[in-house]
């Protein structure tokens, strides 16, 4: 859960004028952790091998809420979703 918190966090100090919201749902299955924006699923953990980094994860969701946004350093970096 803390993980999630993090993401949460970093999610909404970056897109506080585009997301109207984070929601943390705690799971009955140990160790799942999904990401749904507009009720797509962008991220599971176990289909994408493992936890996004927080650059890529920011990338993926400015292309979906605020494509023109500018990431500042988050724009660099080798940061990826993993795909298994």
């Amino acid at each position: 859960m803390l993980r999630s918190v993090y993401f949460a966090s970093e999610l909404l100090t970056t897109f506080a004028e585009e997301l109207n919201g984070v929601l943390l749902h705690p799971s009955d299955t140990a160790g799942k952790f999904c990401i749904l924006l507009d009720g797509k699923l962008m991220v599971d953990r176990k289909i994408n091998g493992g936890f996004p980094e927080i650059t890529a994860l920011k990338r993926l969701v400015r292309d979906h809420v605020a494509p023109n946004k500018s990431l500042g350093h988050s724009e660099k970096g080798d940061g990826k979703i993993q795909k298994s």
